[in-house]
């Protein structure tokens, strides 16, 4: 929140323009001012309206050369002649009155053609930019007339100290940890455009493959199309552009070219998917790397802990060969990296990056919770039995035949804990979480809550283990707390109370503690004094991932805890950028491109409470065929099959594709 000078962002209307700084009313939003440090914004301008900071900009200037962002998009575009010979005309002639060479009819063009695009344009974008530069017309008038009658250029017009800095997103974009260009893939399969749309995708995401399977997809939370029907199914598509190039067997599709080696290199802590992502992009760059880790496969926690039937490993490998094809990626497996490594890395090194996920299952804080009792397994290490069984034949199978399995958690990783023991023969299978199932969905998704309660997983919700009972160290049985939500009387968050005399006991063979994981950091050398977070992860500054030792980085699990893969593949990617800057030129700094996304992620670019116009209402979303249960209840086959292309198509014709323009001057 901060005082401004002017604003109509949001259907906010403030006018500070001749009252004492002191008496400026504040923005309700989370605006650009403070654009980065030690240096402030002077004008924000966007799809929802324009926010002035400072007095003395020149707004005519400003909106001239947003308009000359729209101008390029919609050169390239060309979609629809409002968007693309609207864009030319309103550069043109506020282009015209900023120079000084308007004239009054310019103004009444400009609201023509700017009235026409936002009812005609074919897409958001076209649709969305007139507006800040009508409320110009409309508010700075005086401004407008002055420049017009004197035939003077604005104040700021060859001004060349300023920057406008513009950057093109989307309400999926921006909630997508990864900023992927989503409307641009989807786009590419509407058009039966699969490379087109696989290039869109790898821009910003390596793992194509692996996050058109097993994403949360935050993206669909915040599709604009579910304010008039249903969400688009944005991660389904993802994957269409990867499975042509498999299964079609075309050479690895990269973004761009690599740049030739340019003989700096890094070390890289962990091959998940943090450490192959940050390897792809430095790779990109010039920059060789060696990714070091402790297991014997490649892949991190999908490898050894995404069960095969959401992730087959054949997709997955995909992924990886594509990073491994890459000149100046080295891996180095069954090693794990100790203190005296690091200290030699340091010497030999351009840069670290710290990426080695979190692999301690931590514990539910049960009564007489002992590792060493037989039947308790951290949830860890029975991915690892069963997925290096599964997938690599490295270990025997794991056979729960005639078995009671509780599981406690409430995550992704208790959901693929539950699902691989019915897939072992388990009799009964129970989850225990402490919260509801809306809680639950939204912790994993839709989908994996579903498909699990198909395959007969049992859900006891508001629960938690009191006691674990054993006899001579084998597990015999569970105390089990019920507890219910009270309502916070003062408007706040709802507590669990427990039920007293609700409690109950679960007769089990296995307890699967899998409420979260923690990271080893024992190897990291104690001199180096890393500083750590309250959930003993590794503190970073959140933006460029640097620790708090020069050259040092972190990104992943390690660094933010555990988290989705596509949230560790933007953080990996972002660090990645920041690494080539360092060891190219000493320096660690975010580009403009960066800054103004971290900016956008706060202002929040999806609106929920919008009204959407001027779309078709109710076409519905496709669904892909599923294994059927009794089929994949004894199966590691795939369980989602995944689109036809005629329901890919119609599902990426549902998209609105909502581009949006954001631009700051500083």
């Amino acid at each position: 929140m901060s005082k401004v000078l002017f604003s109509t962002w949001q259907g906010e209307f403030i006018d500070n323009r001749g009252k004492p700084k002191e008496e400026w009313s504040e923005s309700a939003f989370k605006l650009p001012y403070d654009y980065e440090d030690g240096k402030n914004s002077k004008i924000f301008i966007g799809w929802d309206g324009l926010v002035i900071f400072q007095e003395g900009v020149d707004v005519i200037k400003a909106v001239t050369m947003y308009a000359a962002q729209y101008q390029e998009y919609s050169e390239a575009c060309g979609r629809c002649a409002p968007g693309r010979w609207g864009g030319r005309i309103l550069y043109d002639l506020f282009d015209k009155i900023a120079r000084g060479e308007g004239e009054k009819a310019d103004v009444e063009h400009l609201k023509e053609v700017a009235s026409t695009m936002i009812n005609t344009s074919k897409c958001e974008i076209g649709r969305t930019v007139p507006k800040p530069l009508l409320d110009v017309l409309k508010y700075f008038e005086d401004e407008i007339n002055d420049l017009i009658k004197n035939k003077k250029k604005s104040k700021d017009y060859d001004n060349k100290d300023i920057n406008y800095i513009a950057k093109i997103t989307a309400p999926c974009m921006d909630a997508c940890p990864d900023h992927v260009d989503i409307p641009a893939y989807i786009e590419g399969v509407r058009d039966l455009q699969f490379i087109q749309s696989l290039t869109a995708t790898k821009k910003t995401m390596p793992l194509a493959h692996t996050c058109g399977r097993v994403c949360p997809h935050p993206c669909e939370d915040a599709c604009r199309r579910a304010n008039l029907d249903e969400p688009i199914s944005i991660m389904e598509l993802k994957r269409i552009g990867a499975d042509y190039e498999s299964d079609h067997g075309l050479d690895f599709h990269y973004p761009k070219e690599q740049k030739p080696l340019n003989g700096k290199k890094v070390c890289i802590v962990g091959a998940g998917p943090a450490g192959l992502t940050a390897a792809y992009y430095l790779a990109l760059e010039g920059i060789a790397s060696d990714v070091y880790d402790e297991l014997p496969v490649l892949g991190g926690e999908v490898a050894v802990g995404v069960p095969e039937y959401r992730m087959p490993y054949d997709r997955y490998f995909k992924d990886i060969e594509a990073v491994k094809s890459l000149d100046g990626v080295n891996f180095i497996l069954n090693t794990r990296v100790t203190a005296d490594m690091l200290r030699e890395f340091e010497k030999s090194y351009d840069a670290i990056l710290l990426a080695s996920g979190t692999r301690i299952s931590k514990k539910i804080r049960a009564e007489n919770e002992r590792p060493e009792i037989k039947g308790y397994w951290p949830a860890i290490q029975f991915l690892d039995e069963i997925n290096l069984s599964v997938k690599w034949g490295l270990r025997p199978n794991v056979d729960l035949s005639g078995k009671t399995v509780v599981c406690v958690g409430g995550g992704f990783t208790s959901m693929d804990v539950v699902r691989c023991s019915i897939r072992a023969g388990a009799k009964k299978v129970i989850m225990l979480y402490r919260r509801d199932e809306k809680t639950i969905i939204r912790n994993t998704s839709y989908e994996e809550y579903h498909e699990a309660v198909e395959e007969g997983v049992e859900f006891i919700f508001h629960s938690a283990v009191e006691k674990i009972i054993d006899e001579n160290n084998v597990l015999k049985k569970l105390k089990v707390n019920r507890f219910e939500l009270v309502p916070d009387p003062n408007g706040g968050r709802a507590q669990l109370v427990k039920i007293e005399g609700a409690d109950f006991e679960i007769e089990c063979d296995y307890l699967i503690p899998a409420v979260s994981q923690d990271a080893d950091l024992s190897y990291i050398p104690q001199e180096w004094e890393l500083e750590k977070t309250s959930w003993r992860t590794l503190l970073t500054d959140g933006k460029t991932y640097q620790t708090s030792k020069k050259g040092v980085f972190a990104a992943g699990d390690c660094e933010y805890g555990p988290m989705t893969i596509v949230n560790a593949v933007g953080q990996a990617k972002r660090a990645a950028s920041c690494i080539a800057r360092y060891v190219n030129e000493g320096k660690v700094y975010l580009s403009d491109e960066e800054i103004m996304e971290d900016h956008l992620s706060k202002l929040k670019v999806y609106n929920r409470n919008e009204k959407i116009t001027g779309w078709l209402k109710g076409l519905p979303r496709e669904v892909s065929e599923k294994l059927p249960v009794e089929s994949r209840k004894h199966s590691q086959e795939e369980v989602n099959l995944g689109f036809t292309i005629q329901q890919a198509v119609n599902e990426a014709s549902r998209c609105m594709r909502c581009y949006y323009i954001a631009m700051v001057a500083v």
